[in-house]
C-alpha cells in the first residue's frame, strides 16, 4: 500500500468510526475529534467536567466501535497510586537470605 491508499483508509476508517460514535453520541463532535487524533498519537486524555456530560458514555462508545476493552476507575480523595497499579512485596528467603 502507497502512502495515498493509506491516507483514504484512514479517512475511510475515521469516518466509519464517527458514524458509529454519533449513533449514541450526539453533538460532541469537537472532542471525539480530539480523541481520535490523540488515539493516532498514542497519547493520554484526561477528560473533565461537571456530571452528566457523557464522559464515560463516550469512552465507553469509543471503546465498543474500536473493539477495546474498557475500564473505569472512580476517583476519590484518598485514592493512592498504588490502589490502581498495585504493589510488590519482596520476601528473604529464609535459607539464602536472598
Amino acid at each position: 500500500m502507497d502512502n495515498i491508499q493509506l491516507v483514504e483508509k484512514l479517512q475511510t476508517d475515521k469516518d466509519k468510526l464517527f458514524q458509529e460514535i454519533s449513533k449514541i453520541i450526539i453533538g460532541q463532535k469537537e472532542i471525539v475529534e480530539h480523541l481520535f487524533i490523540s488515539l493516532l498519537c498514542r497519547g493520554h486524555v484526561l477528560l473533565e467536567g461537571v456530571p452528566g456530560l457523557a464522559k464515560t458514555l463516550l469512552i465507553k462508545t469509543l471503546s465498543d466501535a474500536m473493539d477495546l476493552t474498557f475500564n473505569r476507575i472512580q476517583f476519590t480523595p484518598d485514592l493512592m497510586p498504588s490502589d490502581i497499579t498495585g504493589t510488590e512485596i519482596i520476601e528473604e528467603e529464609q535459607g539464602t537470605g536472598k
